[in-house]
């Protein structure tokens, strides 16, 4: 009889919890949510995040506060959420620096496929490889012909080592054969001032940074690194017309703690995908540079998966360190 009952109870505290957890999930959001990102206030992926925030906030209620915690290439950011309650309640703006991280850095205290659950991707914005007026280069096929006729002439500034404009840059060096110079600065408006300057010949970014200069003929843009053109720089090709399979776009997408209970990320992520399909939204992203990218949880995780790998090969194959 002592065995039967003790049996019950457990039974009976199990299903209790499990009644606790759905009934959780389906109160969520019930309180504010922390939207945590890896860099300073004032970037395009800190931009990202509160136009996201506030689109959450609008659908489901409540609010979804942005976090500033910037330090080692978005590490402490990362580890923040990978130690935080698998609630809901803490998210991660997820960017490519995750991506790169785990195979740039020696040790970290956490492992991001392992310990971020991937809850829904929301856009992507095209770096445009470009290059001072003065290089005589007009397309992509002149600018490797140039690069392999003058060995390590030309110097590919970027934003710093590790960087994703560094390593967009190695991997069309390990992709077409040629030898530029990396010269790295401490973030990318240094970078984009001695490359307006002159004192550096090329670089790859992100096209919100240096639109309006490409347009106003300070800079000339061979190619965008999404597989297909941009609607904002229609008449630049891709880089992958020219070398097949090249790819190397800036992205953002939310994350959560691991074990974060499946319905709050469903629930995410099909309001994520709800307001990315509303006009008005997708015209913001427009505005901004990038397009759409929506994905399940399952779908995003596949990408995460592939983008990290990519990334492991490239600073594999260079021997790049973290600056």
């Amino acid at each position: 009889m002592t065995l039967h009952r003790r049996r019950f109870l457990c039974l009976t505290a199990a299903a209790l919890s499990g009644a606790v957890r759905t009934a959780s999930a389906q109160a969520y959001p019930a309180r504010p949510v922390r939207l945590v990102v890896g860099f300073a206030p004032g970037g395009s992926t800190d931009i990202s995040a509160r136009l996201i925030g506030q689109w959450l906030s609008e659908r489901l209620g409540q609010p979804f506060v942005v976090e500033n915690r910037p330090g080692a290439g978005g590490n402490v950011a990362t580890e923040t959420i990978a130690r935080a309650a698998p609630d809901g309640y803490m998210l991660l703006q997820v960017v490519p620096a995750n991506t790169i991280n785990p195979a740039l850095y020696e040790k970290l205290n956490f492992d991001f496929v392992r310990d971020i659950a991937p809850v829904a991707s929301i856009s992507r914005e095209p770096n445009v490889m470009e290059v001072h007026p003065s290089l005589p280069v007009k397309s992509i096929p002149e600018f490797i012909a140039y690069a392999k006729s003058h060995p390590g002439k030309i110097n590919i500034a970027s934003a710093g080592a590790g960087s994703s404009g560094h390593l967009a840059g190695e991997l069309f060096k390990l992709m077409t054969g040629i030898d530029m110079v990396h010269v790295p600065y401490r973030g990318g408006a240094p970078a984009l001032t001695d490359l307006l300057g002159g004192r550096v010949q090329a670089m790859i970014t992100a096209m919100a940074s240096s639109i309006e200069h490409i347009r106003a003929g300070r800079l000339r843009a061979l190619g965008v690194t999404t597989a297909e053109r941009s609607e904002a720089l229609p008449d630049v090709p891709a880089v992958g017309e020219f070398v097949q399979g090249y790819e190397a776009s800036a992205w953002t997408g939310i994350g959560a703690p691991r074990d974060t209970p499946a319905e709050i990320v469903n629930t995410l992520n099909a309001t994520v995908n709800a307001v990315l399909a509303e006009p008005k939204v997708r015209a913001r992203i427009s505005q901004l540079g990038g397009s759409v990218f929506a994905s399940s949880p399952a779908g995003f995780r596949k990408f995460i998966i592939d983008e990290t790998e990519k990334w492991a090969n490239v600073i594999r194959a260079a021997n790049i360190k973290a600056g």
